[in-house]
């Protein structure tokens, strides 16, 4: 077992409570670094970006080092990532301009398996454009989203899919590559939400072959905002509602309004503190790379030390099985309640949550309901430590009755 947990504990502040933080997929606690980093930002001179004086160059400096360190992250071109409030903001900005040309006969694809940010903004879109909604299913016996169903579903009128990286709710990873060349070879776009993706593996947008990409920096340690990535070519040809006198350039014609200049240094931190985790040297994206990798094989040790300890537990049922997944986990209890188990986890210090986590399609499918189920979710600070006292925790709070 790797002590990768102990080495970067010092470093979060929060996690020296009381309490285990078990809800990373909710968004991780931030390390030192990057609040300083905010700070710092906030009390420099600063004004609105431009080249000719300190405050507007130190605003400028913010966005574009913003922009290059995003691109590292997820292999993308810095011309291309577009900074929004949060990712659910993002997509349904993304929905209006894409939709556009959207007309009666077409058809776009949405999955089970996704978080509503990339549900509701389509089906908006969809209503109001008169297009067919098709769904490709979640499979309820393994929580897999095969790539093959995709085949009958896409054809020569469907002008967009969406589908998620990475489950939020149960770590579900579709094969998103496949998926994109479904898509592709009928000239469809694709749009990846890849929000709990991000915080968990390595990205790539181009082997993936999202069009779309949108990700948020506080389940990565940073600011609460959201950024996508799209090539600038293809955000040449969008052009959203946007006020008479901003930029047309791309992408900052996506960006509504003044961008909060702290935050983005702050994502930047984020991203660096990432590539600093990294066992190997090399360029920042080769250290990112890297970093995610030892990260990811840490929290899926943890990850199989939980479901050892859960099929012990009498009443537990695990709804993450696919084969490739994520370290989140959502369980149910027979007979309990998951807020009940929720609550019975805090007062012994272990803070999981429970409910739908927005992924009411993935509770549709697995048959839980608004209720669904509590999720454990790890990060790199979580310790086996703490994977022994939650069962410990579980045990009794199921033995409560």
């Amino acid at each position: 077992m790797s002590t990768f947990g102990a080495a970067v504990r010092p470093d979060f502040p929060a996690v020296a409570n009381d309490f285990v933080f078990l809800d990373a997929p909710g968004g991780t606690q931030m390390p030192t670094v990057v609040a300083a980093k905010i700070a710092s930002t906030g009390v420099s001179p600063i004004s609105n970006r431009s080249r000719g004086s300190l405050p507007g160059r130190n605003a400028d400096d913010a966005v574009l080092e913003f922009r290059a360190a995003a691109a590292d992250l997820l292999g993308a071109d810095p011309a291309g990532i577009v900074q929004g409030r949060s990712a659910t903001q993002l997509t349904f900005d993304f929905s209006r301009t894409i939709s556009k040309t959207w007309a009666a006969g077409d058809n776009i694809v949405l999955s089970q398996a996704d978080h509503d940010c990339n549900v509701a903004p389509w089906l908006i879109a969809a209503e109001r454009a008169g297009v067919e909604v098709r769904w490709a299913k979640l499979d309820a016996a393994t929580s897999e989203l095969p790539a093959a169903q995709y085949e009958d579903l896409v054809d020569a009128r469907t002008r967009l899919v969406a589908v998620t990286a990475a489950s939020n709710l149960v770590g579900t990873q579709p094969d998103i590559a496949a998926i994109s060349a479904i898509a592709h070879a009928q000239n469809a776009l694709t749009y990846v939400d890849g929000v709990h993706y991000t915080a968990h593996a390595p990205v790539d947008v181009r082997d993936m072959g999202a069009d779309f990409f949108v990700a948020s920096p506080y389940k990565f340690f940073g600011p609460h905002f959201g950024m996508l990535a799209a090539s600038p070519e293809l955000l040449e040809t969008l052009h959203p509602d946007k006020l008479r006198p901003s930029p047309e350039t791309v992408p900052e014609r996506f960006e509504l309004g003044t961008l909060p200049y702290e935050m983005l240094a702050g994502a930047t931190a984020a991203i660096d503190y990432v590539a600093g985790l990294s066992p190997a040297g090399g360029t920042r994206r080769e250290r990112i790379v890297a970093a995610m990798l030892a990260m990811d094989e840490y929290e899926l040790e943890l990850r199989d030390a939980i479901e050892r300890g859960l099929a012990e537990i009498p009443g537990v049922t695990c709804y993450s099985r696919a084969q490739r997944r994520t370290s989140t986990l959502l369980i149910t209890v027979a007979g309990i309640t998951p807020l009940t188990i929720e609550a019975r986890l805090r007062e012994r210090g272990f803070l999981a949550q429970a409910g739908h986590f927005y992924a009411v399609e993935v509770c549709n499918a697995l048959g839980l309901g608004e209720q669904g189920g509590v999720r454990f979710g790890l990060a790199p600070y979580n310790t086996r430590e703490e994977v022994d006292g939650l069962l410990i925790a579980l045990a009794e709070a199921v033995a409560e009755g």
